[in-house]
């Protein structure tokens, strides 16, 4: 039976990047979907997280008894702060009684595998929501050496985001100091540009879903290898058991 990672994701936007890499890694990713205002908001978004909605998607996924399970968002777990957040996916795990983690941890971690501290962020947020993605990976030791705010309000616009205009985004807001670029929104679609901004560029970059996945496979105790995905899957991790 192939490995299972349950994905809880909020609205809907660029969850079709999951059977996509589910296929491509031979594991499986349901998504539960849980739903919100669709704001980049921070009341907002604080209400997307809460133990409750996350409650309700962890049920979701029971029926398919999933070997961990992530909180697919990126800005519904950064918005509560280091402390918040940790305490976010401590509570998810123990209502979904599997290894839980969110798209917030999982760039921190996927950072620390790379051995990466300087970064830049293209972010799609307004500028507050940004700043408290760059205070998060500020308090997890990266330095944040150029950040950049879209301004777009809701996830579904950001789902509309062509590839063209993804790479333009990454491209435009890269630094020559950063040692990975990240773009930090799930509702972005960038599994499909992934190796041409690393090949653009010449650094890791890591993007909401992919580190996402990542994270979970981790949390599972799985490991895939699939340069399709970019650096983060290049090698096979050694931190995960074989």
């Amino acid at each position: 039976m192939s490995p299972t990672i349950g994905m809880i994701y909020p609205d809907h936007a660029a969850e079709d990047e999951y059977p996509v890499a589910a296929a491509l890694l031979g594991v499986e990713l349901p998504v539960a979907h849980i739903y919100g205002t669709d704001l980049h908001a921070v009341p907002e978004l604080l209400d997307l997280g809460s133990p409750e909605k996350l409650a309700a998607g962890a049920a979701q996924l029971q029926e398919h008894d999933p070997d961990a399970v992530v909180w697919a968002c990126t800005s519904g777990s950064f918005v509560y702060g280091p402390k918040g957040a940790r305490e976010q996916v401590a509570a998810l795990a123990r209502v979904a009684a599997v290894p839980a983690s969110s798209t917030s941890e999982a760039f921190v971690s996927a950072l620390a595998h790379l051995g990466v501290t300087r970064v830049a962020v293209a972010a799609s947020y307004p500028q507050d929501v940004a700043t408290l993605f760059v205070d998060y990976l500020a308090a997890a030791g990266a330095s944040v050496v150029a950040m950049s705010s879209s301004g777009i309000d809701t996830a579904a616009e950001v789902g509309t985001l062509a590839p063209d205009q993804v790479i333009a985004l990454a491209v435009a807001n890269d630094h020559p100091e950063a040692q990975a670029l990240l773009i930090p929104d799930t509702a972005m679609h960038t599994l499909g540009v992934v190796p041409e901004l690393e090949a653009r560029l010449g650094k890791p970059v890591l993007t909401a879903n992919q580190v996402t996945i990542w994270q979970g496979l981790r949390l599972a105790g799985v490991a895939r290898s699939a340069p399709q995905l970019g650096a983060l899957f290049r090698e096979r991790p050694a931190d995960d058991p074989r």
